[in-house]
């Protein structure tokens, strides 16, 4: 008799650096690239606001003048190329400020396990 053993299939694990910089650079072509498709239609709200009529009682924010405001990049004049832009310096702020968030709570979570290891009361 033959005994055969059902053997599983291999998987192949992704590593979390490979993970990380395919969602960066997948982030990147949809922003920098696909953003430039958007609709140059009003938002729902300022849609809503035109409307009913009191889209012209609208008041500019205090970033209205910011280098991103508007979707685009202050000092760009193609319209595709300057909402690409901010949306890959908008993926860059959010990686940055996520890595750094990353950072302390790994930082901060080895500290607690270094404490415990020196301290069992803690």
């Amino acid at each position: 008799m033959s005994t055969e053993t059902a053997t599983e299939p291999k998987t192949r694990r992704i590593s979390t650096r490979t993970l990380i910089i395919s969602g960066v650079i997948v982030a990147i072509v949809l922003a920098g690239l696909i953003s430039g498709f958007a609709s140059s239609h009003p938002d729902g709200l300022e849609y809503v606001a035109e409307q009913l009529g009191f889209h012209s009682t609208a008041q500019d924010s205090a970033a209205a003048t910011g280098p991103l405001a508007d979707y685009g990049v202050s000092g760009v004049e193609n319209a595709r190329l300057s909402g690409g832009l901010a949306g890959i310096i908008g993926v860059a702020v959010v990686a940055v400020v996520m890595g750094g968030l990353v950072w302390l709570l790994r930082r901060s979570g080895s500290r607690q396990t270094a404490t415990r290891a020196t301290d069992p009361e803690a």
